[in-house]
């Protein structure tokens, strides 16, 4: 994806070597990496809490003296700015979609962490991978879960994050729809399998609209380059439930899916990707949640 000499966003919070205190593990938030904390602990074989531990001391370990500067390396330099070409990319995008609708797009921060983060819906670990806190309306990211993809998940490349940061933000565009408080309020009347059934057809729209942002971005701005589309494509696979749960416990159960399966993820992405409409982006089909 060409970034050079393109606009950064400014809606970014920086709280890297920060800390941000004893983590609560659940916390209320939606997105990618609810659930990759404990795949990645099974499928290295340690009791999670292990692991946990070992994240705590690392964050000890790597906080910033108070008043001093975050002092960031070349790569994460590169990252970062990434980052914000890429936010303001959905920026542009999501601004210009409610324009068109009668309604004023209301942008979101996002916040780059290392270790711990405390947000309005909890303290997370940076190994649950990247979330959207809807009650402070912000993007949570540790520019480390970039190398996790590649090393972990099997998803590499520039793009396959930039897939990552717009589905958080799809995230974002549900809760200023009403469409997450929908299923929320679903979700606590429903059954444990009916309330599984919600979040994945919740995370499969949110597929769906990043599928819309990245569109809407090479239509305006043609700086997709060859590969990038099938990096997000095969990003939206590596985190399907199928997948995480074939490689951490050898088989799958279905009925316990929260994110959707490989398949589905792809799929929904694709719609977004080739319509470019958020109408299309109806997982709910004619039920609302």
């Amino acid at each position: 994806m060409k970034t050079e000499g393109r606009r950064q966003s400014e809606n970014v919070e920086d709280r890297r070597g920060k800390g941000g205190g004893m983590p609560m593990g659940r916390a209320g938030i939606g997105g990618l990496g609810l659930i990759v904390i404990v795949v990645l602990a099974l499928i290295f074989g340690v009791d999670p809490r292990q692991f946990l531990g070992q994240m705590e001391q690392q964050q000890a370990g790597t906080e910033t003296a108070p008043g001093q500067p975050y002092q960031e390396s070349g790569e994460e330099a590169k990252r970062s700015a990434f980052i914000k070409v890429v936010l303001a990319d959905t920026e542009d995008v999501w601004s210009e979609i409610f324009k068109n609708s009668g309604k004023a797009y209301q942008e979101p921060t996002l916040v780059l962490f290392s270790g711990i983060v405390q947000s309005d819906c909890g303290t997370a670990q940076s190994a649950s991978g990247p979330f959207y806190c809807p009650r402070d309306q912000k993007v949570y990211l540790d520019l480390s879960f970039y190398d996790e993809m590649a090393s972990k998940l099997g998803a590499q490349g520039d793009f396959a994050f930039a897939y990552v940061v717009a589905h958080e933000v799809g995230h974002h565009i549900q809760t200023l729809l009403g469409t997450s408080q929908k299923v929320m309020a679903a979700r606590q009347r429903a059954s444990e399998a009916e309330s599984n059934a919600l979040s994945v057809k919740l995370e499969l729209q949110a597929d769906c609209l990043a599928g819309v942002w990245a569109h809407h971005t090479e239509k305006q701005k043609q700086v997709l380059e060859q590969g990038d589309i099938e990096e997000a494509m095969a990003a939206a696979a590596a985190v399907g439930d199928d997948r995480l749960q074939k490689a951490a416990q050898g088989y799958v159960v279905p009925e316990s899916f929260t994110h959707g399966s490989a398949a589905q993820r792809a799929q929904w992405f694709r719609t977004g990707l080739q319509g470019g409409d958020p109408n299309q982006c109806n997982t709910f089909g004619a039920a609302n949640p």
